[in-house]
């Protein structure tokens, strides 16, 4: 049976949502209506969480979806070409405007100078070309980004669960520039324990069995995943050719490894929107700038054990949960 063990419940961002508890009683009949349009760049587990906890964000926050809320959701599936378009058809018919994912993001902010763009699932957003800065934006665009805990998933999980290690491997989409970034992340930190980087690259999800295999053949000893949209909509390819092969794989988002990985020490997406959705209504009740309203970090992370995976490489759940205890 999968498992999930919340081990920390977010550190001083947290704030944010404690200072907003309050509002969780403003009704929808408080509120003035307004529309969101909502650009999600890709069809898996953590997107559709995201978006889920934006829209039951906004909820607990007075604005209900078909009261005094109108979404105008499309989603890319992942299809680059069609962003743009996608981006000026919500934008032309929305007061606020939402992106899921990096390239969602570049989209929109591509599309209007004018309208608050909240974005969500950036790990990269000053590399992305969408803010300044965390701290000043400089634009009309704030949000949350989804960079992990990267060097605690390697050097509290990964390389214990592999003592003996000399390789591990990565899998990315290269293209992505929120991948290419965790991934210059997670080099160094193997590099500095001695251990040699394997990266295979990918250009489509037509790519993965053949860059899997090779990592496979490659005799790596594990596999640390990034949050990458194209691996993260193949988990179930990727885990089994994992699992086959009894390697550990750790790292990437809450859903990748439930759906089929090891464990990860990360965020929750669904909490992720709902933080999003937090920052909206801060800057409609505040009449908050995006340009100087902060970019923040996940509130809530949170250890993930997938124990089917476990059992099935040999591996006891319970030496993962004890990890993060020392």
């Amino acid at each position: 049976m999968k498992k999930i063990i919340n081990l920390l419940l977010v550190v001083s961002l947290a704030l944010m949502s404690i200072l907003y508890g309050s509002s969780t009683t403003v009704s929808a009949q408080d509120r003035e209506p307004i529309s969101v349009g909502i650009l999600q760049f890709n069809v898996h587990g953590s997107l559709d969480e995201n978006y889920r906890g934006f829209i039951e964000g906004l909820a607990e926050l007075g604005y209900v979806e078909g009261e005094n809320l109108t979404v105008n959701y499309v989603n890319a599936a992942a299809e680059v070409s069609q962003l743009p378009s996608l981006a000026s058809s919500i934008e032309a018919e929305s007061d606020y405007l939402f992106a899921i994912a990096t390239p969602s993001a570049q989209a929109l902010a591509n599309t209007t100078q004018d309208k608050v763009i909240l974005f969500s699932s950036v790990a990269d957003p000053i590399g992305a070309g969408v803010v300044d800065t965390l701290e000043e934006p400089g634009r009309n665009l704030t949000g949350t980004t989804n960079i992990g805990p990267i060097e605690q998933q390697i050097n509290q999980i990964l390389l214990p669960l592999v003592p003996e290690a000399d390789r591990i491997g990565l899998i990315y989409n290269s293209s992505e520039i929120n991948a290419q970034y965790q991934v210059d992340i997670a080099v160094p930190i193997l590099e500095e324990q001695g251990i040699q980087p394997v990266i295979k690259t990918i250009s489509s999800t037509n790519d993965i069995s053949q860059a899997m295999n090779a990592l496979v053949n490659e005799e790596v000893d594990g596999i640390y995943l990034v949050t990458d949209n194209y691996i993260a909509a193949s988990m179930a390819l990727v885990g089994e050719i994992g699992k086959e092969a009894g390697i550990p794989m750790v790292g990437g988002s809450n859903d990748m490894i439930l759906e089929n990985g090891l464990a990860t020490y990360g965020l929750d997406y669904y909490e992720l929107g709902v933080q999003t959705a937090e920052m909206l209504v801060r800057i409609i009740d505040e009449d908050l700038d995006p340009a100087t309203t902060p970019v923040e970090l996940a509130n809530y992370l949170e250890l993930v054990v997938n124990e089917d995976y476990a059992n099935a490489i040999g591996i006891d759940p319970q030496e993962i949960y004890d990890l993060m205890k020392e």
